[in-house]
């Protein structure tokens, strides 16, 4: 099958192994017509809409413990025509959470700013996989966790104490790969350091940080894969 994975429940994970084809997404290659019109539609309502380059999957499933999957570098509009339809088959979406843990346990999350496609979400800060995530045409995912991070929150991940084991959940949103980094400041500092990092952006991509204390402690307008990911952490103890 091209997408054989448990949906809705956090499972463990060995390796990961997403290769990338240099060949056309098949559902890129059908829709192109489908796709500009839609763009244009989705760039007249937020101009700030960039059409860069992503990772759209055409194969994920589970072999034992290990993730493989297949990928093609698609434009960003064929993404938001594929999110505007999901799920179909034959094409999906992998992404990365680093899980940041503050020294007082807390989850460190973001808010998405205004001018983003998931304006005013919350979620680990994260992004869709890139051509530079595939230095070697397979997906490096500790990369896409210490860019993402940083370019969002300021904060380096270089370094950071992290579990071994990765985790997913895989939701009709898409697929999420994640695991711990263990910091080693309260949450009140991190969000202080993270609200100085957005105010010294020109463009920030998100709004500001999100602390959640406890499993109950659940913010407004949370992504579809974080209350499976926050329950995990709290029922589940670091392993460091």
């Amino acid at each position: 099958m091209q997408f054989d994975l448990p949906t809705d429940r956090v499972f463990a994970v060995g390796d990961v192994s997403v290769v990338l084809d240099p060949s056309p997404h098949p559902f890129a290659a059908a829709n192109v017509s489908a796709i500009e019109a839609h763009w244009e539609v989705a760039k007249a309502a937020n101009p700030a809409l960039f059409d860069g380059e992503v990772a759209l999957l055409s194969s994920l499933s589970l072999r034992g413990d290990d993730l493989v999957g297949r990928c093609h570098i698609v434009r960003y509009a064929t993404f938001l025509y594929w999110r505007s339809l999901r799920p179909i088959p034959g094409a999906g979406h992998a992404y990365t959470h680093a899980m940041l843990v503050s020294s007082d346990n807390a989850l460190v999350a973001i808010r998405m700013g205004p001018s983003t496609v998931n304006a005013g979400t919350v979620y680990f800060a994260a992004g869709s996989f890139e051509p530079v995530d595939f230095p070697d045409g397979k997906a490096d995912l500790e990369a896409n966790m210490r860019r993402e991070v940083i370019e969002e929150t300021g904060i380096d991940l270089s370094g950071v104490p992290h579990e071994r084991q990765y985790h997913a959940v895989s939701k009709t949103t898409g697929t999420v790969v994640f695991r711990r980094y263990f910091l080693d400041r309260s949450a009140d500092e991190l969000a202080e350091d993270i609200r100085r990092h957005v105010a010294a952006e020109d463009d920030p991509e998100i709004e500001g940080p999100v602390i959640i204390r406890s499993p109950s402690d659940l913010p407004d307008r949370l992504a579809q894969q974080m209350p499976d990911l926050i329950a995990w952490h709290f029922s589940n103890p670091p392993e460091r």
